[in-house]
């Protein structure tokens, strides 16, 4: 699986959910909702700012905090195509994978803002193409790509007829 974009980068350790979608805005199924408000306290003109295939990139412990998954569904809404941290927080992570938001751990990088990328998910490679560099990072399990494949957890569930709503 690979996704090619150009970056917005957050050099900043522990950007937690709250920052990521202010929890005010969290009470509503519409996702565009989610789209027009994610990381507005960060950086408020990010929502305006941000074109389908972009790619995230922050630093240590991204998504810390609460264990809401419309964060990662925040993301995703504004078009994100991946997310590329040094490290995330647990919770944050397992829920991208759970939503289909493609993430990825790359300890070191020199990823600036508005370098073009492209993340190789199987490979667990992050190209710099404007800089002609390539990062090492997490190789992510075969399970886990065919989540992001299918769309997120439910997607793949029923895609391998393993679930059952009740």
């Amino acid at each position: 699986m690979k996704y090619e974009g150009n970056t917005h980068v957050y050099a900043i350790d522990n950007i937690d959910t709250d920052r990521i979608i202010p929890g005010k805005y969290t009470k509503t199924l519409d996702t565009s909702i989610f789209a027009n408000h994610v990381l507005e306290d960060l950086d408020p003109e990010f929502a305006q700012n941000v074109q389908t295939g972009d790619i995230l990139v922050a630093d240590n412990n991204f998504g810390c905090g609460s264990s809401r998954e419309q964060a990662p569904i925040a993301i995703k809404s504004a078009g994100i195509s991946i997310i590329i941290a040094r490290s995330f927080a647990r919770i944050f992570f397992r829920n991208a994978v759970n939503v289909g938001m493609p993430v990825i751990e790359v300890p070191r990088h020199n990823i600036e803002p508005e370098d073009k990328i492209e993340a190789d998910l199987s490979q667990g490679k992050v190209h710099n193409i404007t800089k002609g560099e390539v990062y090492e990072g997490t190789k992510m399990p075969v399970v886990m790509l065919s989540i992001f494949n299918a769309g997120g957890l439910i997607s793949y569930l029923k895609k391998h007829k393993t679930y059952a709503p009740s």
